[in-house]
């Protein structure tokens, strides 16, 4: 075990300087422990209460790395060798005094927000001989270096929540110092925990049998928010949780720990409008007996009193105050005597106004934070002249489906109470939920919270984190950025999966799981396991689409168990967790519908056999799916986490389940089906081959019946190769069809391949275009093959900037391994002459044939919804044509906004007309700035209709081997 944890990596935001690495390489390390014997921990006992319990924290993070407790004091010693000081600069008598006397230079972080400085100091008091100092310039400063330390010794933030184990250790040391975390780039970070059903159920089945969420839940909320260097929190808020201030303990709880507590949008005023305002309706009725409606313009009195009485409550606490209003139940805004957009604005400003003068009453001046959010349709009021004081923080949220709707203009950015924003890692709503797994691809985050801090949004950062579980790594990665925001670029979101993973599994696996991770976004950029249906991905072209998506599962799922067999058993239940559940979980629920998919096209082809095999195979996949999360839920960690993992919990809209499939009676015959690539049955579209792409291609053979058959293929030339070609026939098995190019005659051919059995003769026609090897080496560009281009766009020959734009790749970003980005993200647009104003990139492209063109650019989701999403194509000399994308998010489903999220693009299309044949050049123009583009389609006529792009053409640069994988091995039999 010590083999694979030792030597823990340095949190990011924890860096020496050159000067003092230098001073520190001539120093010794500070024991915490050495030779059985602690480093007792001092802090003044007048401190704040969150920093003496995180002190506690540090005790006890010695003991679970070195088996031996340290002694919390709250006096100095007269006599120790070696003591940690932990203290707050300004509240710390013992840490000013070395202040005082140059013993600890605090010159980077005092008068800073959340910042600290550990280092070593020699006789730093009387009868001290050395001793480890970790001083903050508040109390939160302090607390985190208290676990920057803990982090160092190897006690990870998700020890407890993901079962991360504690490399046990004889000596426990840390360099000398010093090491400074300077102020976050965020002020408030912190998250959401929303639609915490299942959260609830782990809860009171292991926490608080008598409450739904209580203090002893919250306690691990805390700390664990503390460790990962947060310090916000909007509360669990549903109908199945107790509220946040039905517990007392919570709120005082909270205060102790040092974190800040507010409400998310349709919870005004620290109200909980699901379980709070019922009862108060009941007990403030209206003469006439009635209840009181949640409606400002009907009951304005009964509503500010109600709001007046938390304020009164949880004045003593620090605390984020949520104004304006929504509906109870994260519902639309109610106003019966208010019915236009004008009248409503003035119903809001009113609402304000008067939740204003509650907080200067009854809180004061510590009555901030203040936040607004223009959530849904009160973004719609806001941009119709809602009346937001200056020093509120404007909250701007994302679609829910991590795409920014809007960013603060050059105005708000000069507001004094800043912008932040609300963005969701989970979701529950329209068009559908995802709530299960951490499925958001991280280059796709670092996008969105990088065009966000360009934006100066930097006040406060929120993430619908849903359940918590699963969203370890997502969180992990979103609060990392809130603190540094320019640590991790646009080639490197990778490098913090190698630092993140290194952190809980050890440095050697570090590499190697990160690779995991990033594969397991991309096939989620692809389709949510969430979002997954029938009929999404085409069973019948390009190689089989949706089973060369499996094959990636199925090689990643391999991956995952060959590293997991590697690790010590103590890593075993965290490796579940954070790796293999998540791969194996979406394998399964892709792989379930794969086979209902394959069900439903066997009866439409006939089969006999093979229809029940495929029926048998998804409802095997969905039972596994069951399986693993029973052992999720039962057996990992001991079961400690019961109730905490379900892919279906009630009322989620549009969720996944288990796909219908349809049997078929059992008959005493046989028959020989087939059906080529390309076609649903039979082969009328013909098997295409290119010496370019050098494709393989399937042809299904199957059995009408449920009686063994022989069959044999035969090919019409020597120089076509096949899998398999012939024997008994029970069901059904893939033929995989490949051209030995080096004796294939050069040209254009059109070869057959006849199949016989069960008295029955077939032929599959195909079409061979062989150009030759050496035609293939000297093409320049993407090269024209079966009827179509197909270009990744970070795969440009050329890029030019222009106007101080830009376009710039990111790595791991969309559906391949990279997209390119128009930046910087706050560019203006460019909308007239574009060929000498717009940044572009360029693309060789070699056609073979001629005519006028769809060009279809896959653009990634993003939002303005005070200005436009447009882009810009051209081939050669020819005009630019402005592509406008979709720019508002609706809320619906089934329409444009709705595709876009549930596909992960969004496809605009435009004409070019290629005259002649040959070499071409074409050109992506920036309009809009923070489009981000993934692929670049050219249909010449033989595109067949898919969900996702065709494997890239060939380019003798960017995809020498472009032919398609096949599915995987073991999916037909």
């Amino acid at each position: 075990m010590a083999a694979v944890g030792a030597a823990p990596l340095l949190p990011a935001a924890v860096l020496p300087t050159a000067t003092a690495e230098a001073a520190a390489s001539a120093r010794p390390d500070f024991p915490l422990l050495r030779n059985g014997t602690p480093a007792d921990v001092f802090v003044d006992a007048a401190e704040d209460p969150a920093v003496i319990r995180a002190a506690g924290d540090l005790v006890a993070d010695v003991e679970r790395v070195g088996g031996v407790r340290p002694r919390l004091l709250h006096a100095v010693p007269r006599q120790a060798e070696l003591l940690v000081l932990v203290g707050t600069i300004g509240a710390s008598p013992v840490i000013d005094r070395l202040v005082r006397h140059g013993r600890l230079d605090v010159s980077r972080v005092q008068g800073r927000w959340e910042a600290s400085v550990t280092q070593v100091v020699d006789r730093p008091l009387p009868g001290v001989d050395r001793a480890l100092v970790i001083a903050g310039s508040d109390r939160r400063g302090t607390v985190y270096g208290v676990y920057d330390t803990s982090e160092r010794i190897g006690v990870s933030p998700w020890y407890w929540w993901a079962d991360v184990p504690v490399v046990r250790r004889d000596t426990v040391t840390v360099p000398a110092g010093p090491f400074v975390r300077h102020e976050p780039a965020v002020r408030y970070r912190g998250i959401f925990i929303n639609d915490e059903q299942n959260l609830t159920t782990w809860s009171h089945r292991t926490q608080e049998p008598n409450k739904n969420i209580g203090p002893r839940t919250y306690e691990r909320v805390f700390e664990l928010l503390l460790r990962l260097k947060a310090n916000y929190l909007w509360p669990a808020m549903h109908p199945y949780s107790d509220f946040f201030n039905k517990h007392r303990e919570n709120p005082e709880l909270a205060d102790r720990y040092g974190i800040v507590v507010g409400s998310s949008h349709p919870e005004a005023m620290l109200r909980n409008g699901v379980h709070e305002w019922e009862p108060w309706a009941e007990d403030h009725r209206n003469p006439d007996g009635t209840l009181p409606l949640y409606d400002y313009t009907v009951n304005p009195a009964v509503i500010s009193d109600y709001w007046r009485a938390r304020a009164r409550q949880n004045a003593a606490y620090e605390s984020s105050w949520t104004i304006g209003m929504r509906g109870l139940h994260d519902s639309a805004l109610e106003t019966k005597y208010a019915t236009t957009i004008p009248e409503k604005v003035a119903v809001m400003n009113d609402i304000i106004t008067d939740q204003r003068r509650i907080l200067a009453e009854e809180v004061g001046e510590a009555a901030e934070p203040q936040i607004f959010i223009p959530y849904k349709e009160v973004l719609e009021l806001y941009n119709a002249g809602v009346k937001v004081p200056d020093d509120v923080t404007l909250i701007w949220p994302d679609d829910n489906h991590g795409n920014m709707r809007q960013l603060p203009n050059e105005a708000e950015r000069r507001r004094s109470g800043g912008n932040g924003i609300y963005y969701h890692l989970s979701y529950w709503g329209r068009p559908r939920s995802y709530l299960w797994l951490d499925t958001t691809q991280l280059s796709k985050v670092w996008q969105e919270l990088r065009r966000v801090h360009d934006h100066q949004v930097d006040r406060m950062w929120i993430f619908n984190v849903g359940d918590i579980k699963s969203i370890e790594t997502g969180l992990s990665f979103c609060l990392d950025m809130a603190w540094d925001v320019d640590r991790w670029g646009p080639g490197n979101v990778e490098d913090f999966l190698v630092e993140w993973a290194g952190r809980q599994f050890g440095r050697r696996h570090g590499s190697e799981i990160a690779a995991i991770r990033t594969e397991y976004y991309r096939l989620a950029a692809e389709r949510r396991p969430e979002f997954i249906d029938k009929a999404i991905f085409s069973t019948v072209h390009h190689g089989d689409e949706a089973g060369r998506r499996l094959d990636a599962y199925e090689q990643l799922l391999d991956r995952v168990r060959k590293l997991g067999a590697k690790l010590p058993e103590p890593y075993r239940d965290a490796f579940y967790e954070l790796v293999e559940y998540p791969v194996h979980g979406a394998f399964l629920m892709n792989l379930k519908y794969y086979w209902a998919d394959r069900n439903a096209l066997a009866v439409r082809q006939g089969r006999g056999a093979g229809t029940n095999r495929f029926a048998d195979l998804a409802e095997a996949a969905h039972a596994e799916e069951q399986a693993i999360t029973r052992r999720y839920n039962a057996e990992i960690a001991g079961g400690k986490w019961d109730g905490i993992v379900n892919p279906y919990p009630s009322q989620v809209p549009k969720a996944p389940g288990r796909p219908a499939v349809t049997r078929v009676p059992r008959q005493e015959t046989s028959g020989l089906g087939l059906a080529a690539e390309g076609n649903e049955t039979g082969a009328g579209h013909p098997l295409s081959f290119s010496s370019y792409a050098r494709d393989r291609r399937f042809v299904d053979v199957f059995n009408t019946g449920f009686l063994p058959l022989e069959w044999r293929a035969e090919p019409s030339h020597p120089w076509i190769r096949l899998s398999t070609a012939g024997g008994e026939l029970t069901d059904q098995t893939r033929v995989w069809v490949e051209i030995d190019w080096p004796r294939a005659p050069e040209g254009t051919h059109l070869p057959t391949l006849t199949f016989t059995g069960a008295g029955t003769t077939a032929e599959v026609p195909l079409r061979v275009v062989n150009d030759g090897e050496r035609a293939r080496q000297r093409a320049r560009g993407f090269v024209e093959a079966h009827g179509y281009v197909s270009i990744d766009a970070a795969h440009f020959d050329r890029q030019v900037a222009r106007g101080g734009a830009r376009w710039r790749v990111v790595r791991g970003l969309g559906r391949r391994t990279a997209a390119v980005e128009a930046v910087p993200t706050t560019a203006p647009p460019i909308t007239e002459d574009l060929p000498t104003r717009s940044p572009e990139l360029r693309y060789r492209v070699r056609f073979t044939s001629t005519g006028t063109f769809a060009v279809t650019v896959f653009r990634l989701p993003s939002l303005d919804e005070r200005g436009k999403r447009r882009l810009a194509v051209a081939l050669d000399d020819q005009p630019p044509t402005v592509l406008s994308g979709q720019a508002i998010a609706t809320g619906n489903r089934g329409d444009a906004w709705a595709r876009n999220v549930e596909e992960g693009i969004e496809k605009l299309t435009a004409r070019v007309t290629v005259t002649e044949p040959g070499e071409h050049v074409l050109r992506l123009f920036m309009t809009d700035p923070a489009i981000a583009v993934d692929q670049i389609v050219i249909d010449t006529g033989g595109l067949p209709a898919s969900c996702l792009a065709p494997p890239e053409s060939y380019h003798r640069v960017f995809n020498p081997d472009p032919a398609v994988t096949p599915g995987v091995a073991t999916l037909d039999h």
